[in-house]
């Protein structure tokens, strides 16, 4: 493994930040056995001892594409990385890593955000668990590969451009590490069968429990599996499922709302009025009323442009 470093250190206005996502360092390092580590080409701020580890104040998000190394963190206790891993750094949070005695070649992206922030506020990253399994994935070096091109280009817009590969970058890192921890076939077959039955009976009084019990399973472990799989819980996700229906009948059919709610056993209009507004944030009657309106200005704006007259 040569020794090799491409790395950027950005600045960011208030226009950007108003964005969502700001990135302000990335780049790749392919660390050579026995090299000092971290390089000293880091300026302040950034550089560390890995035996004293950091404090950043910002995300950085780092992708291990060959070798191997050691996380800890304040919040995780010492864990060893491998080629397919990514670890999470946050801001406010001391955290050190190295690569071990035979190196490591390394991408990191490091931003800040309000998007990031409501995400780790609303779970779906934690300090607790910052290390995860993407496996060897070639969208995402493609990706890293990207924002290092356009942070070397710095066009016009380019944190517009960076904040929307960061968001690439973590939808699919989040998404990887999520199906590698189902890759246990028998589980996904569960998942794949339950969501079939339940898309089969949502014309019926299909339950989550009794889809549980037809695949022989208790129901805490039926929903714990199928929320970690789905993020739904079963029942919100046949709820979903009923919603969905419900809007493609109140755009396609001249079925009344009572109709449309014993239709997909709901269990009484009034529940269905009151869930389809919680959902939707308007009344069944006014989504029909506008999807019709918008219905009939297309195809009033589509007779004006074909009319001989």
């Amino acid at each position: 493994m040569s020794q090799s470093v491409n790395i950027r250190y950005l600045v960011a206005g208030p226009n950007d930040e108003r964005w969502g996502l700001t990135v302000h360092s990335l780049g790749h390092q392919n660390i050579r056995p026995g090299s000092p580590y971290p390089p000293r080409n880091h300026p302040n701020g950034y550089f560390f001892s890995a035996d004293r580890g950091r404090i950043l104040d910002e995300y950085q998000l780092l992708y291990i594409t060959s070798g191997d190394g050691i996380f800890r963190s304040r919040s995780c206790s010492e864990r060893r990385v491998v080629a397919g891993s990514m670890f999470l750094l946050f801001p406010g949070e001391w955290h050190s890593y190295n690569p071990g005695k035979n190196g490591w070649s390394e991408y990191w992206i490091g931003f800040k955000g309000t998007s990031m922030d409501n995400r780790v506020a609303t779970g779906f990253f934690e300090k607790r668990n910052p290390i995860l399994n993407a496996g060897m994935d070639e969208v995402l070096v493609e990706l890293y590969r990207r924002a290092i091109e356009v942070a070397s280009e710095q066009v016009i817009g380019y944190q517009h451009i960076l904040g929307s590969l960061v968001e690439n970058i973590l939808g699919l890192t989040w998404s990887l590490d999520r199906r590698s921890s189902m890759r246990n076939t028998a589980a996904i077959k569960t998942i794949n069968h339950a969501r079939a039955m339940m898309v089969e009976g949502i014309y019926g009084d299909v339950s989550a429990e009794q889809i549980a019990t037809k695949l022989n399973m208790g129901y805490s472990a039926f929903r714990k599996l199928f929320k970690s799989y789905t993020g739904f819980a079963p029942t919100q996700y046949i709820n979903q499922l009923r919603m969905k229906k419900a809007k493609e009948l109140l755009r396609s059919t001249t079925m009344t709302i009572s109709e449309i709610a014993y239709e997909l056993h709901f269990c009484s209009p009034e529940y269905f009025f009151t869930a389809f507004r919680h959902s939707e944030t308007i009344t069944p009657a006014k989504y029909r009323s506008l999807v019709q309106a918008g219905r009939d200005a297309a195809l009033q704006e589509d007779g004006d442009e074909i009319s001989p007259f």
